[in-house]
């Protein structure tokens, strides 16, 4: 029998094949824990960890019912239901490709970070992609502000969802742009490696 991580892992393969959303579970998963161990859930990273990895489990295969698929699929593999309601939770407010608004609502702080923090993963994850480093490493709070403020770049990152995030956590957006830019960068080798072991 594998760690509950490789049974996490097993499960988003069987889902998801495209190799940007198999990066972008292994990011969140990384963020994850770096957000665990900052806020003082330490003995929980993992357990945070295995939410962000299973969070689009159902995105490939259904886009349009995004969060309303994840929990038959995540329940048909035997996962917990507070997973199944973490996962659907950072969905909340979203209306999606068929029409209907998820209404599970962030209640864990591990919940709220990971509603912050998904979109942002994404755009920090696009501005990295223009530099000469192709790096998080060497990028600062006001290059990534510059970047946030220009509605063209990354469009598909929704500023709505990362101000929704913030607000929920009781954060202001400079707080969690300077923390998600921070885990980006300290996990950037952590997130190389899990991609390439999947």
């Amino acid at each position: 029998m594998g760690s509950a991580r490789d049974d996490a892992a097993a499960i988003l393969k069987k889902y998801n094949k495209d190799p940007f959303h198999l990066r972008h579970a292994v990011t969140v998963e990384a963020v994850m824990k770096w957000f665990a161990r900052e806020l003082g859930y330490g003995g929980e990273a993992e357990y945070w960890g295995i939410v962000g990895l299973l969070h689009d489990i159902d995105f490939e295969l259904y886009p349009a019912e995004h969060c309303l698929k994840a929990p038959e699929m995540l329940r048909a593999e035997g996962v917990s239901e507070d997973i199944v309601h973490a996962v659907c939770s950072h969905g909340y407010g979203i209306t999606v490709g068929c029409g209907a608004t998820i209404d599970v609502r962030p209640e864990h702080e591990m919940e709220k970070v990971l509603f912050a923090a998904d979109e942002l993963t994404g755009l920090i994850w696009a501005a990295a992609l223009m530099r000469p480093s192709k790096s998080a490493k060497d990028m600062d709070l006001k290059s990534l502000k510059k970047k946030y403020k220009s509605k063209g770049f990354a469009a598909g990152c929704s500023r709505e969802v990362i101000e929704r995030g913030a607000a929920q956590l009781g954060w202001d957006l400079e707080k969690l742009l300077g923390m998600t830019l921070r885990a980006m960068a300290e996990c950037e080798d952590e997130i190389a490696a899990a991609q390439a072991a999947l």
